[in-house]
């Protein structure tokens, strides 16, 4: 008998995480990478239908992260949301490329890729913690959110602009994407509100959602572009729904359990099966350079502004903006199948990475989280 042991392993690396995750109060987001890293470098290899899972739990996380965005508060807390994510963005943008170019010795487009890579804030990380402490319904979690989009703007726009080379079909990706979004927030009512779909044990909403995913993650394929943004900017123009009624609510709750059953847990299990600890052993001392370095120049970006328009929550707000993940990864994943950086700097920079995603976050929620119960924003309003 010769059976695939992966998915069993994987299943119960899935289960413990969320028994340490209850136990501890953490998210749970930080064992599946914890364990994931153990779990690769302890000879699990991941497999092809890992790694398309673990993309599409990356798509459907930054897709559920748009549907947390507060758009009434967005637009009144817009100045707040751009300078905080712009400068998220740029500081470290500018001193990983620096410091990476100049006295670590990269090539130019090597230092451009660790730029754009430490720039991001995850909105898997972000998002995950926010929901699982019920801090997405605060004003905190909803500029945390608001900034995080900007933040991640800015790197998506650097990735295109500095790397990406459009063809005919990075045009068929943008017009398609445009157009579901814009089909999908004028007509998803007709699904939602069906009386033959509406609330049925087969789920065709989230089927609906699910579907809209996967052709963005096909035709970003085909074009050469990514899926992530157009997800994000999804979830966005969709929020509405989410709110109108009780019966769409219990969709987005449905889609939440779905998801988080084992979707979701594959993109944070697999991208921590890819760090090599091995190699970042051997690279420590840079390894540990550019993780403070990312840590610092977010500090810079982020708290002077933080304590200006949040002083009750400006530790915990610069914390989770200095988390990093999924753009990240899909940035030096470029860069590695494009040639522009090593194997060896794949390997450090995803672990600079993994821990961003882990060290900043379980440090905001261990001594940072906000506790002024008048932050509380329902779901329909203050």
């Amino acid at each position: 008998m010769n059976a695939d042991v992966t998915p069993l392993i994987v299943g119960l690396l899935i289960f413990v995480s969320s028994l340490i995750s209850l136990r501890l109060g953490i998210s749970v987001a930080i064992f599946e990478i914890i364990l994931g890293v153990i779990a690769g470098n302890s000879g699990l290899k991941t497999e092809a239908w890992m790694m398309y899972l673990a993309n599409f739990g990356g798509i459907v996380l930054t897709f559920m992260a748009g549907t947390e965005i507060d758009t009434r508060l967005l637009k009144e807390k817009f100045k707040e949301s751009f300078l905080i994510g712009f400068f998220s963005f740029l500081a470290p943008f500018v001193g990983v490329f620096l410091f990476t170019r100049y006295l670590a010795g990269w090539s130019y487009k090597a230092a451009l890729i660790a730029g754009t890579a430490m720039s991001e804030t995850s909105l898997a990380v972000v998002y995950s913690v926010l929901v699982e402490t019920d801090m997405s319904k605060t004003k905190i979690g909803k500029l945390i959110m608001a900034a995080t989009f900007i933040t991640n703007m800015g790197t998506a726009i650097a990735l295109s602009i500095l790397f990406i080379k459009p063809t005919l079909y990075t045009a068929v990706f943008m017009i398609i994407s445009v157009g579901i979004i814009f089909l999908a927030s004028k007509y998803t009512f007709m699904i939602f509100y069906h009386p033959l779909l509406k609330n049925r044990v087969i789920e065709p909403e989230i089927k609906y959602i699910f579907l809209m995913l996967l052709v963005f993650m096909y035709f970003a394929n085909v074009g050469g572009g990514q899926a992530i943004l157009p997800a994000f900017l999804l979830g966005l123009f969709m929020s509405k729904y989410f709110k109108e009624s009780r019966s769409t609510k219990i969709v987005k709750i449905r889609l939440r359990t779905v998801s988080y059953a084992i979707i979701t847990p594959m993109f944070f299990i697999a991208g921590g099966m890819k760090v090599s600890l091995k190699i970042i052993i051997a690279g420590f001392g840079l390894f540990i350079i550019l993780f403070a370095l990312k840590q610092i120049t977010k500090f810079l970006g982020v708290y002077f502004f933080a304590k200006k328009y949040i002083p009750e929550g400006n530790f915990y707000l610069t914390l989770l903006l200095s988390t990093g993940l999924t753009f990240g990864l899909i940035a030096i994943l470029f860069g590695l199948n494009a040639g522009y950086i090593s194997s060896e700097q794949y390997s450090i920079l995803t672990g600079v990475l993994i821990a961003s995603a882990v060290i900043p976050t379980f440090i905001a929620q261990k001594w940072f989280m906000p506790v002024d119960e008048e932050d509380i924003i329902e779901e329909n309003g203050p």
